[in-house]
This record gives C-alpha cells, structure tokens and sequence, in this order.
C-alpha cells in the first residue's frame, strides 16, 4: 500500500484506521472520505473529499484524483440499523461495496473490506465457528455481508482485483462512539461505567459473542494487507477474534477497578435475536496459518486500557 482511499473514513473503524495509516505511510498518502465532514483528526490532519458512494463516477474521479493504489471499502449500514431499515441497507451496503469494487478493477486498485460474524446465522455452529461453514444469515446485514464476501471473491477470480478481508467481531474503542451495531454495548459499558457508575444492558446475561479491541482490528488490516498474495488461500473474509465473553463477565471486570458498579438488564428483543443468530466464539486458525493473525488484548488488558483512556477523555 502506497496510496491508499478510504471510504466511511469517519466512522467507527475509519476514524482510527485512517490515522494509523497516515502515521505508518505517511499523511499525504491517506485519503478519506465520507459523506460529511467532521471535525475529527481523520477529516483535518491530511488530504478529505466528500464523497457519497452511492455515486461511483465521484469514486472513481477521486480515487484517480489521488492516484489511489489501495481502496478500504467501511462505508456501511451497521446491524441493529441495518434491520430498521432494510432496504436503505441493502441499497447502500450493496450498491456501494459494487461501486468501490469496479473503482478497484477499473484503477487496478488492492482492495479491502471488512466482513462480520454477521455473516454466520443460526444454522452455523455456535462454538469455534470454523472459517468455512454454512453461512445462512437471518439479518439483513447478515445477507449483506455474505453477499459481499462472494462479490469480493467474485472480483478476484474474475478480474483479478486483489481483494482481502476479514470477518470481524464486535469491535470495542474508546475513540469513537458507537454506530448502530448489536455489539455497541460493549462500548456503551464503559462510558456508563466512569459517567454514572451502572449500566443497563440490551443484550442478556449469558450471550457470548466474539469481540475485539481496536488495536488488534487495525494491525490485522495492516498485515494483511501488506501478507504475501501467494500464501493466501482464503484471501478474502479471515475469521478473526481475541476474545468471546458474555455481558455479566465484561461487568465482573469493571468490578475489579470500579468497585461500586452495577449491572442490569432490558433486554432489546431485536438486537438480542441478532446476537442468538451469531456465534459464541469463532476459530481464526487460518489467518493465524496464511498470514500470522494474532490479538494481543484479552478482556482484562483490553477493560484496563478502556477505562483509562476514557477517564482522561471523559474529564
């Protein structure tokens, strides 16, 4: 990756993405875009076009603009908004993901985007979820990525666009708020924990789902990335993960640095049968074997640093 463009630049993964790219190759070769712009690090410490990618003419001018060598598709609707309203969903994660992947085939372009445990469902097994396994979702992101995962595949063998991805788990970050996803709550958590001391949670006691930390997200996009196409055999959607844990057992972790805090439940009919749809913990041994995939924060390094980082931020 030399010059790279960045689709949904501002949102949750692109606001943290887009910097650690601009201090690895540098700033003026990190172009994002989003659809509005904000006056976040990722719109002002280096290069920004509006860009709605419904509108694949303004992709591809943009994208040969900058003379993009690398496309990082995060432009989407996320779960829980996704299933309010899919047919917006489908229109703009579809229509979108296409239009980024014929600017890759047009400019030649290595192509990334992110896949979900989303992309599993209810007939998939639950417990280390193999990464290949029937994949029947009932969400309509669930389609949406499945969908994706074969358009993507699709490109490679078809036009030899260099497509990667991975299948992510819920992602946890202190930087940037959360955005409409099922696995929201395990950033909610921490906020609730250092502004009023309790959290009510949409999601059950005894729900497990794989999450991960931002850190371990973004240097798993990196090394991919830049992993050696020969030694690819799946090339596009890794499993990936660091941890699986249930809502109860992220709150005994708070426990042990806020010792008052308290835990109850609402439980979210839709969203909670978005969870059950999903695995409980997922097997990432092929991205460990085809490009050396590892996750350096547990539950307990990754509680630590949450809570520390939004004490500083939440002053």
């Amino acid at each position: 990756m030399k010059k790279i463009f960045i689709t949904g630049a501002l949102g949750q993964i692109g606001s943290e993405l887009t910097s650690a790219l601009r201090r690895i190759y540098g700033g003026d070769n990190v172009v994002a875009t989003d659809i509005r712009k904000n006056d976040s690090e990722a719109a002002n410490n280096g290069p920004f076009e509006i860009l709605d990618v419904m509108d694949g003419n303004k992709m591809v001018e943009l994208a040969k603009k900058h003379n993009a060598d690398t496309i990082i598709h995060l432009a989407a609707l996320l779960s829980a908004t996704a299933e309010a309203k899919p047919l917006f969903a489908w229109n703009l994660n579809m229509g979108g993901l296409m239009n980024a992947l014929e600017t890759a085939r047009e400019l030649d372009c290595q192509f990334f985007t992110p896949s979900s445990i989303g992309a599993f469902g209810p007939s998939t097994p639950k417990d280390n979820t193999p990464q290949d396994t029937i994949q029947r979702p009932t969400t309509m992101y669930g389609v949406n990525k499945v969908a994706g995962e074969l358009l993507a595949d699709y490109y490679y063998h078809k036009f030899g666009v260099d497509t990667r991805g991975l299948r992510f788990p819920g992602l946890i970050s202190y930087v940037t708020p959360p955005g409409g996803g099922t696995t929201d709550y395990a950033v909610e958590i921490y906020y609730e924990a250092i502004k009023n001391g309790s959290y009510t949670s949409y999601i059950g006691q005894g729900t497990y789902m794989d999450m991960m930390y931002m850190p371990d997200a973004l240097n798993a996009i990196v090394n991919l990335m830049e992993a050696d196409a020969s030694k690819l055999k799946h090339r596009n959607s890794f499993n990936v993960t660091a941890m699986s844990f249930a809502p109860e057992e992220i709150a005994a972790e708070i426990k042990k640095h806020i010792s008052g805090f308290e835990m109850n439940y609402q439980v979210d009919p839709i969203r909670q049968g978005i969870a059950d749809s999903w695995p409980n913990s997922i097997d990432a041994s092929a991205a460990t074997e085809e490009w050396g995939f590892k996750a350096d924060y547990d539950l307990a390094k990754m509680t630590k640093d949450m809570l520390d980082k939004l004490s500083v931020k939440l002053k």
